[in-house]
């Protein structure tokens, strides 16, 4: 069996362009993401974990390394190499991303948030709403708050949102920054139920968790990142 995702020497580099220095974030990651299991990304705060996901899904451009992905149709795609259109018809179907933080349109009701993935999947959108209320039932998100915009939310309730529009979808790798890190611990524990029955899903996953404890009881293997190396002089590749 091939993994999903295999990334080989990963970099990422900022350019300061009035300094002219480069400031690495993450360099040489090695990792894989295999169906039905879950790497999780550890070290110290500063090593580059959540750069390594914001590369695979694309909100940054790597600085070097490769990063192969198997679709669903087998096809070998380095996403480090990807076109735009690549990786917009990826998200839609087969990358997800939940972040620390929602991003959405502000007067759209949070069940729309939720079901919008399965929308793009071609589902009806009465059937992905009605999945969605699911969802947003099992992370204990009042119905009353449904049909409501989750600008208004606090903060545990909008990453129950985000959590929830990000399990939804099933895709074949997910991709998950402290997906936990803001919720209470009754609902902390229905989102590690919903990651479990993912993984029997065979959801390939790569997690950054908040406590240290989730990753022992959730993990398949763990890659540790350390920190870069310091600041050098010289224009970003």
């Amino acid at each position: 069996m091939e993994p999903v995702l295999r990334v080989e020497g990963l970099a990422k580099q900022f350019l300061l362009h009035e300094q002219g220095e480069r400031i690495p974030s993450c360099a040489e990651v090695f990792l894989e993401a295999w169906e039905g299991r879950l790497t999780a990304l550890v070290g110290p705060t500063g090593a580059g974990k959540s750069s390594v996901l914001k590369c695979i899904y694309r909100t940054y451009l790597p600085s070097a390394g490769r990063m192969l992905y198997r679709d669903r149709a087998g096809r070998l795609l380095d996403l480090a190499r990807a076109g735009e259109h690549e990786m917009l018809e990826l998200r839609r179907g087969e990358l997800g991303f939940v972040t620390q933080f929602l991003y959405c349109l502000p007067r759209r009701s949070a069940l729309d948030v939720v079901a919008e993935p399965l929308v793009a999947q071609g589902v009806d959108r009465g059937a992905a709403r009605d999945r969605a209320g699911a969802m947003l039932s099992r992370l204990c998100v009042p119905e009353r708050l449904w049909g409501v915009p989750p600008a208004t939310f606090s903060g545990g309730e909008k990453q129950r949102v985000n959590l929830a529009r990000g399990l939804l979808g099933r895709p074949r790798l997910l991709l998950l920054d402290e997906p936990t890190a803001s919720l209470d611990p009754a609902t902390a524990e229905r989102a590690v139920e919903v990651i479990q029955s993912m993984k029997a899903d065979r959801v390939a996953m790569l997690a950054i968790f908040h406590h240290p404890h989730l990753v022992t009881r959730l993990a398949d293997q763990v890659v540790e990142l350390g920190q870069p190396l310091a600041a050098c002089a010289g224009k970003d590749h």
